[in-house]
């Protein structure tokens, strides 16, 4: 959506991407305090972050845990910070409720699902593309093919709805996932991938989305007893002051990691020279959890598993209709 400028205020070119990056500590300005020189870090970035070195403020970076890896690392912040507030800080996710999250098989969407196991009892269906079925089937509870009608799918199991539906696609899901909605119910929008569907950026796309999206009437909200929210990590962090509430959640992250109850799911790695490759993987919908920029990486392509060590990523979007089986993929790592 950056690079196809469908976002508020895009920069001007010349323009490094990547808002996220882990790495070793090169330098600290004075009177830096909780860092030094050689500590082990990941890093929020406001841009720049694809690059062998960046520079960003300290609220922004954390202390890497001792047995994460970098690659570990570069897939941890956005993702999971961004999972964890929409559940428990916007939604207040309980035990006993049920979520539906689109874009299972994405980063944020694996995410989601592995923090709605920390809570007992908590229902996950998962929307995602038929082909990525049998490498995310484990990880939610209910899974259904984007491209069904889920809705019904859904209602079949659960009549009453879902407690929290997070959505990261918009047009059209947005009327669709309402309707699933129990009283007290909360929605989430959280991107609008929607919009992304040629090589550049199309008004006829734009205006599509933004037309199928159901007009909400805030009368029909107060009657039905219906919540609707949006969430944008980047904004939070970099437009409004939010650095405390996102460094409460990545403590409470990192002690979920060291127990061993949350892990990034990592898609591929590849070189900085492949980052138009790895973006067309992306575009193309093909991925299951985070790609990764790795600066030691010569180019060709690194499986996932076949390396522990190391920054930006994407989200799965919407599926495109045809034969995906003769899509390349790249293993799934458990």
């Amino acid at each position: 959506m950056v690079r196809q400028g469908n976002i508020d205020n895009p920069p001007k070119t010349p323009l490094v991407p990547g808002f996220e990056c882990c790495g070793i500590v090169e330098s600290v300005a004075e009177n830096t305090q909780g860092f030094e020189i050689g500590d082990r870090v990941m890093a929020f970035m406001n841009y720049n972050a694809w690059a062998e070195v960046v520079c960003t403020p300290v609220d922004f970076v954390y202390k890497m845990p001792d047995d994460m890896t970098f690659t570990e690392a570069a897939a941890f912040s956005l993702n999971f910070v961004a999972a964890y507030m929409m559940l428990f800080e916007v939604a207040s996710l309980q035990e006993g409720m049920s979520v539906l999250v689109h874009s299972a098989g994405g980063a944020v969407g694996q995410a989601v699902a592995q923090l709605c196991s920390t809570v007992p009892n908590v229902t996950v269906f998962g929307i995602a593309s038929c082909f990525k079925h049998t490498s995310i089937k484990d990880s939610v509870t209910h899974l259904f093919d984007r491209n069904a009608d889920y809705i019904q799918e859904v209602k079949k199991i659960s009549p009453d709805g879902v407690d929290i539906v997070l959505d990261c696609l918009c047009g059209e899901n947005t009327g669709k996932s309402l309707s699933l909605l129990k009283p007290l119910g909360t929605y989430i929008l959280y991107g609008a991938s929607n919009m992304v569907t040629g090589e550049t950026k199309s008004f006829f796309s734009f205006a599509k989305s933004w037309w199928q999206v159901e007009k909400v009437n805030p009368i029909k909200l107060y009657e039905e007893n219906k919540v609707i929210a949006g969430f944008s990590l980047l904004n939070l962090l970099f437009k409004q002051g939010g650095c405390n509430l996102v460094k409460s959640a990545m403590d409470k992250l990192l002690s979920l990691y060291e127990q061993k109850k949350i892990r990034p799911v990592v898609d591929s790695l590849w070189a900085l020279e492949e980052v138009k490759e790895a973006m067309q993987r992306i575009h193309d919908r093909g991925n299951i959890g985070k790609l990764i920029l790795d600066v030691e990486k010569s180019p060709t392509p690194l499986m996932a598993n076949d390396s522990t060590e190391t920054s930006e990523a994407g989200e799965e979007e919407e599926e495109p209709e045809g034969d995906n089986d003769s899509k390349e993929r790249m293993p799934f790592i458990h």
